[in-house]
Order: C-alpha cells, then sequence, then structure tokens
C-alpha cells in the first residue's frame, strides 16, 4: 500500500507505508520483543520439512505400498490409476501407462491435494512465517522491502482455494471407499488407523473456510435456512480448529502410510481382531 504527499511545487508523490516509512517510529532493532518469537516458526519450519522430505521419498519409492492379504493400500498412492500398479491395487482401473521411477502412481490426485494444502488460510500462514520470513512473527519486521500480497503470480493461486477444496473432497471420498472395501477382508489395527485417518480427513476438509463460506455464505436470513444454518453452526466448531486438524491429518497421513509400508515389506504382521 502507499499514501501520498504534497510537494512544495503542489504535485502529490508516493510514500511506502513500511515498517521504514516516514511518520513510523525509528526503532533501529527488527523486534522489541523479550520472547522466544522466533521458536514457533522454526518449529514449524523444521516440521513441515521433515514430511515433505518423507512424503516425496514414499510417493517416489514405489514400493511397500500395497498389502494384498488385508487389502491395504496407503492414502499416498490412492488411487493407483498406471500399468505400474499392482493389479488388485487399482480398484478404479488402470488407464494409464506405466510411469518412471520419477512420477508417483498417485499424481493426478496428489496435484490437487497439494494445491489445496498450499492455498490452505492455516498452511499459508504457517509458509509464510517459517519459509519465507513474511513476516516471521507478529511484531517482528519482515527482511523484504517489496510487498505485493497475492495479487501476482505465484501467489495469485492462492485465490482458487475453494476449487481445490472441492478436488479434495472427491479425494477424501476415494480415501473412504479403500477404507470401506479393506474391512471387506476382515478387520485388524491397520483399518482401524486407516479409519481414524480417513475421519481426520474429513473433518479437515469440512473445516475449510470454503466448506464454512458454503454452508452459510450468501444468506441474508439464517432463520428461513435452518438446514444451512445448522450445518454452518458445525463446520464454524470445526473451523475453530482448523490449524490443530491442519497438522494433525498431515501426522495421520505419514503414521497409515508408514504402518502400510511395513506390513507390506514384512517387518511384522497386521494383527487381525477379525479375520
Amino acid at each position: 500500500m502507499s499514501s501520498s504527499t504534497t510537494t512544495k511545487g503542489g504535485r502529490a508523490s508516493s510514500l511506502s507505508t513500511g515498517v521504514e516509512s516516514p511518520g513510523r517510529a525509528a526503532v533501529g532493532a527488527r523486534t522489541l520483543r523479550t520472547d522466544r518469537w522466533w521458536l514457533q516458526p522454526a518449529a514449524t519450519f523444521a516440521f513441515l520439512s521433515a514430511w515433505v522430505i518423507y512424503a516425496t521419498v514414499r510417493v517416489c519409492v514405489h514400493n511397500s505400498y500395497w498389502v494384498a492379504k488385508d487389502h491395504y493400500l496407503t492414502p499416498f498412492y490412492s488411487p493407483c490409476l498406471t500399468k505400474s500398479c499392482t493389479p488388485d491395487s487399482a480398484l478404479f482401473g488402470r488407464p494409464f501407462p506405466n510411469f518412471p521411477i520419477i512420477i508417483p502412481f498417485a499424481i493426478l490426485t496428489l496435484i490437487f491435494l497439494l494445491g489445496f494444502r498450499m492455498t490452505c488460510y492455516y498452511y499459508r500462514k504457517a509458509y509464510y512465517r517459517s519459509f519465507w520470513g513474511s513476516p516471521p512473527a507478529c511484531a517482528v519486521a519482515e527482511p523484504h522491502k517489496k510487498y505485493t500480497g497475492e495479487t501476482r503470480f505465484p501467489l495469485l493461486v492462492q485465490n482458487s482455494h475453494r476449487y481445490f477444496f472441492y478436488a479434495a473432497g472427491l479425494i477424501s471420498v476415494i480415501n473412504t471407499i479403500d477404507l470401506v472395501e479393506s474391512y471387506r477382508y476382515g478387520l485388524g489395527l491397520g483399518n482401524i488407523i486407516m479409519l481414524v485417518n480417513v475421519l481426520g480427513l474429513w473433518a479437515y476438509t469440512a473445516s475449510c473456510h470454503s466448506c464454512r463460506s458454503l454452508m452459510g455464505g450468501r444468506l441474508n436470513h439464517f432463520s428461513k435456512h435452518p438446514i444451512r444454518y445448522r450445518l454452518w453452526t458445525q463446520v464454524t466448531k470445526l473451523n475453530g480448529k482448523h490449524m490443530e486438524l491442519a497438522l494433525g491429518t498431515l501426522v495421520t497421513l505419514a503414521v497409515t502410510d508408514g504402518y502400510i509400508a511395513l506390513v507390506a515389506a514384512g517387518a511384522f504382521a497386521d494383527p487381525r481382531i477379525i479375520s
């Protein structure tokens, strides 16, 4: 943003309204905060970096993603749509040819899931602060001299979050189908882990700000729309836990994938409750 002032010649000139602009306190320090304000962005950076490294390795190794006996398919490989997939794991068929090693089997869905998470309001705050330092914390000046917000590419893509939300909902349906299909082969610890993950994914998707807007947006009178109002109140409760759900589902995704990978690799057998 900018403001204008009048010069001696009567012409208006533009002045920046940043932290170093005229009229702002001349504070030499980057911040006057004395607490460990850097701890949260540093922890977020470490957690997200570790998760991205793990997920990248797992989607590219192309093994230990399917347990035929128990019908467990890791969410990192669902849906499996390429001829590179084990035939039994391809619940929706294999319409695509073999993929090279660097291409994830579920690349079509992973693109939309990545888009949904990257444009999510919580994740924007998380990686803006921890990776870009824009700003790194409240009351801490950011190192960037120029700020254009989300008005230019690539941040202009953030405005498409609502469309990624619809795709994420469809992918949650696919994960639910994988879960239901696994119960046809009995009940084990893996089924329970997959159930927790799917419930978490649905809760995170429903807690999205776009979902809240979809439920109660453009309504002048809630009293005339009792069903949508009821849905809006429930989604609003989830929305208050959006950060916890955003981070929690990363944990459940990694745990689910890791568990299925270990069982598929023969590290141990899945404890069965009902065979």
